[in-house]
């Protein structure tokens, strides 16, 4: 029976695909782990208990149809189980690779609860996907009947991209603007190599634009066109621009040179692995070669950027945060890479100032103890009586998230409605912003999260606009 290849759990070892060296990935941006040879990834798919209720898939943002998809993985049957796949997700390759799978479907696997291990999701994921890349199984992108109406999309990111998908497939003219000179947004220039290499990002695109979604690389709204005139440009706009203002560190110092913010300081890093001119790259103001590094936050983004000065060929890496291991909001897997490559964690601490003349060189840092939990739950940080201690810098990059743009300003549409965070107000139910036709989705509308989150919000905006476009269409026919 072909299910006899499943629930090996208690006779198989949990084993994730191979990582190089420390040593060896610290000195390049390539991906730090092998992709599993086929009988691997069978014999790990064949640990999934096939569990009554798959709570990995029900942690799924884009409930993954996941145990049925590593069955077929486990029986050989890939091409089937990519395309299961690839019916719920329209980026399987890139969640494998950057989703936090500890945090989401792996973190929730049964047999993980159990003691056994989860299952390895994610290396499967992405093994299935990227086969298929080279069997040629991907399937170009087929628009559906021209439905003879346009949608203009706001960001080249996983929301904005998802959507565009989305409702090509569906028959409309798309049109994605994008202030850079590449679409993928985070994807292309906010995430280092070695957690996705860009190659896998470009073939995702170059998909889409061989569909026929038309790409606006450049192109800034509120300079190159106001919100309203793109409005008159199409039949429906779809805002999906991510949040991309850094949170500022109110600390003395904080202008000082040498403190950066971490956005700049990855686009700048994954500009030069495309081979742009990056000149604050060049001058040394972005690189961290032979600099000592200290990094304040506890994120992924915060990850990214220890992992990325290593590699650049920094002194020291340091990484400051307020809470403790067990509180930080990164992966944890992360944290482990990040510590495996030489970057030293200083748990419970915080920037009192940054202190240099004209130039940062050094970080006075206030250790932090854990008080009362806060709002959220988790234990509020709280200033420790043992007192201040100063570490040398001369690069202090700032991860601590980041906050919407002031769009209603930027796009010169003062009646798009914002929330006090800054980002977009929507109806819950069709996720339409305050202006009719105008939609929203992703990180502008939920503020900073996760990708497969964009995605997800990029599937649902697809469906409500498509609903909306019919609508507006059938009243346009009764007024001819």
């Amino acid at each position: 029976m072909a299910n006899d290849r499943m629930l090996q759990f208690v006779e198989r070892e949990q084993a994730y695909p191979g990582k190089r060296a420390a040593g060896d990935r610290a000195a390049d941006f390539r991906e730090i782990a092998d992709r599993y040879a086929v009988p691997s990834a069978e014999d790990q798919a064949g640990r999934c208990s096939q569990c009554g209720v798959p709570y990995c898939s029900v942690h799924c943002p884009l409930h993954n149809h996941i145990p049925d998809w590593l069955r077929l993985t486990a029986e050989g049957r890939l091409r089937e189980a990519y395309e299961l796949s690839n019916a719920t997700s329209t980026m399987p390759e890139i969640c494998g690779r950057i989703c936090p799978q500890d945090r989401l479907c792996e973190g929730n696997c049964v047999i993980e609860f159990s003691g056994h291990g989860a299952v390895t999701i994610g290396s499967v994921e992405k093994f299935i996907t990227d086969t298929a890349w080279e069997e040629g199984w991907v399937e170009p992108l087929v628009p559906g009947r021209p439905r003879g109406q346009s949608v203009g999309v706001i960001g080249a990111g996983p929301a904005g991209l998802t959507a565009a998908e989305y409702l090509r497939a569906a028959g409309y003219d798309v049109h994605v603007y994008d202030r850079y000179d590449r679409a993928g947004g985070l994807l292309t220039y906010g995430i280092p190599g070695f957690k996705l290499e860009k190659p896998v990002v470009t073939r995702r695109i170059d998909r889409l634009k061989a569909g026929g979604i038309v790409f606006h690389h450049g192109f800034a709204v509120g300079e190159d066109a106001g919100l309203d005139e793109l409005r008159a440009r199409h039949d429906a706009i779809l805002i999906a621009t991510g949040v991309y203002r850094a949170r500022a560190v109110d600390v003395s110092g904080a202008d000082s040179a040498g403190v950066v913010a971490a956005l700049d300081y990855l686009v700048a890093s994954n500009r030069k692995g495309f081979g742009d001119a990056v000149p604050a790259f060049d001058d040394g103001s972005l690189d961290a070669y032979g600099r000592d590094v200290i990094v304040i936050g506890g994120g992924d983004t915060a990850m990214d950027c220890v992992r990325t000065a290593k590699r650049q060929g920094a002194r020291s890496v340091k990484c400051l945060y307020r809470r403790d291991r067990a509180n930080m909001p990164g992966s944890q897997r992360e944290v482990a890479n990040a510590e495996d490559e030489g970057v030293e964690f200083v748990w419970l601490s915080a920037p009192a100032a940054f202190e240099g003349e004209g130039a940062v060189s050094s970080v006075r840092v206030r250790r932090m103890r854990l008080g009362a939990p806060d709002a959220s739950g988790r234990r509020a940080p709280e200033p420790d009586p043992a007192g201040d201690e100063t570490l040398h810098a001369d690069l202090v990059i700032k991860a601590l998230g980041f906050d919407a743009e002031d769009l209603p300003t930027l796009f010169g549409a003062p009646d798009l409605g914002v929330s006090r965070w800054g980002t977009v107000l929507v109806d819950g139910r069709t996720l339409m912003t305050s202006l009719d036709g105008v939609f929203a989705a992703g990180d502008i509308v939920r503020g900073a999260s996760l990708v497969v989150w964009a995605i997800r919000d990029g599937r649902d905006v697809a469906a409500t606009m498509q609903a909306w476009l019919k609508t507006k269409a059938a009243r346009e026919r009764v007024a001819a």
